[in-house]
């Protein structure tokens, strides 16, 4: 089971991994667990997120008067369309949530944050191509499951680290 959670209410939702969750609805709710436009998220929904979810969570920080910001919105509306729902893509509004943009340690916006197991795996800072954005997350991501992967002894006496073969 893959748990998701509600962007709306921030339910926490048990979806078998044999369904595609993308038809899902929140079962307290009853709204959609993906839609087609990355939601808005509370502080409080945004540590939910982070916290309870099985799927890696990338949040764009954003301001509705930054210039970069509104030029990469579209960008990252179009990589969740890409992405989801191997990933789950989110806005927070760092004016209406500035205490979470605070404990976030957000210096600058947009930035973007992606989130593993409950822990920060990724940041970067600066309007990117919805291209670049699925690259960067997927690269982030590959270097977070290579250092959870343990050293493989191979049979020359050599090591493999993290996928890596060194002799």
């Amino acid at each position: 089971m893959t748990n998701i959670v509600c962007p709306h209410c921030g339910s926490t939702n048990r979806a078998p991994e044999d369904r595609s969750p993308l038809d899902a609805r929140c079962g307290k709710c009853g709204e959609p667990l993906f839609t087609s436009t990355p939601p808005d998220v509370s502080g409080q929904n945004l540590d939910r997120q982070i916290q309870r979810s099985s799927l890696p969570v990338l949040v764009d920080v954003w301001a509705p008067w930054c210039g970069p910001c509104r030029v990469m919105g579209p960008q990252f509306e179009a990589a969740a369309q890409e992405a989801q729902p191997a990933l789950r893509f989110v806005k927070l509004n760092s004016d209406e949530n500035q205490d979470m943009s605070a404990r976030l340690g957000i210096r600058g916006i947009p930035t973007m944050l992606l989130f593993q197991d409950g822990k920060e795996v990724g940041r970067v800072s600066g309007a990117m191509s919805s291209r670049d954005i699925l690259s960067w997350a997927r690269g982030q991501l590959a270097a977070h499951q290579a250092l959870r992967e343990p050293n493989i002894p191979l049979q020359n006496g050599s090591i493999q680290l993290n996928k890596i073969a060194l002799v």
